[in-house]
């Protein structure tokens, strides 16, 4: 029993990494456009990172711990490995300030540490090329969505004043960061649960029909929620104020349209990025506007960091496998 509370104890790590590493994807544009003030801006994106689990079924949780790799492979050490290499990989890009997928970085560290265990037949490539499928689709729903909204937005409030369209957008905003907050816990705390799922059905503490426990579900909730709170202001700064320049009717486009992205995506049970999504609706709104206002260096990093996520955090995962093995810990 003691190896189930260390490594539910490293998966809720990963959870508080994942809270302020993505605390960007709901709080950049709030705090960019100043309708809220950062410590206001954290406050409320994490109680609505919490609250998620009231709303959204848990397919997530049931993808991650059944859908990447099979479960009868799943042990202690190949959690340990997955986990190492997620935590890893987020670590790595906060420090160098670019907004990646804590969702991919997971799925990364499921797909190395697997692999490592038990070599390529034990993924499940079908369920994977869907997850890689909307790698692509998800920032182009989330920028498609967005721009939309502009244009409708533009179309409908032509004859307002810019003073009243940026006061309403002012209160509705706090509408859009809630809604992307919301879709934020729902979509991201189900991964870890999905983790712990698996690690209690490896230990026959559960079984693959077993609901998931409500302390689970509340635990990762609150972890995020907690880290969510610490902040990530490193790119805060990339997200909200280096990709492009937001007004308040922007960030409510932008975050409206990641969050409907992450609605259709969560009640689908497809683990996407919340950070591709947001970064969608942000460049979706940047390029209606003024494209040429649009940082496109920083977006072609951030491109490329969302390319290797899944393969950085592979390999993280695959290596860390190999030193809890040699370590003693069995699997």
């Amino acid at each position: 029993m003691t190896a189930i509370y260390v490594i539910v104890a490293i998966a809720l790590v990963f959870d508080f990494c994942n809270g302020f590493h993505d605390a960007a994807n709901s709080i950049a544009t709030v705090v960019a456009t100043h309708v809220l003030k950062p410590h206001w801006a954290v406050i409320w994106t994490a109680f609505f990172n919490f609250i998620a689990f009231l709303i959204f079924p848990l397919h997530v949780a049931r993808t991650m711990g059944e859908g990447i790799i099979d479960p009868h492979v799943v042990t202690d050490a190949v959690i340990a490995g997955a986990l190492a290499g997620a935590i890893g990989w987020d670590l790595i890009t906060w420090w160098l300030a670019i907004p990646t997928s804590s969702s991919h970085a997971l799925v990364g560290g499921l797909i190395g540490a697997g692999f490592a265990k038990a070599g390529l037949s034990v993924i499940k490539i079908k369920k994977l090329l869907v997850i890689i499928a909307f790698i692509v689709a998800s920032p182009m729903i989330g920028l498609v969505l967005s721009s939309s909204l502009m244009v409708a937005s533009a179309w409908l409030l032509k004859r307002q004043t810019p003073a009243a369209v940026g006061r309403w957008f002012r209160r509705l905003q706090l509408v859009s960061a809630a809604g992307m907050s919301l879709g934020h816990g729902g979509n991201d705390a189900q991964k870890t649960m999905g983790i712990i799922f698996a690690l209690l059905i490896s230990h026959r503490v559960l079984n693959a029909s077993s609901h998931i426990p409500l302390w689970v579900v509340l635990a990762c909730h609150a972890a995020m929620g907690l880290g969510t709170l610490a902040g990530g202001w490193r790119i805060v700064r990339t997200m909200g104020m280096r990709l492009t320049k937001l007004k308040p009717y922007q960030g409510f486009c932008a975050e409206t349209g990641g969050a409907i992205s992450l609605f259709i995506a969560t009640a689908l049970g497809i683990p996407v990025s919340t950070t591709h999504t947001i970064a969608g609706g942000i460049i979706g709104v940047g390029s209606v506007t003024h494209a040429n206002t649009l940082n496109w260096n920083i977006a072609l990093k951030v491109v490329w960091a969302w390319l290797l996520t899944i393969q950085c955090a592979a390999l993280i995962a695959a290596v860390a496998y190999f030193v809890v093995r040699a370590l003693g810990v069995a699997g």
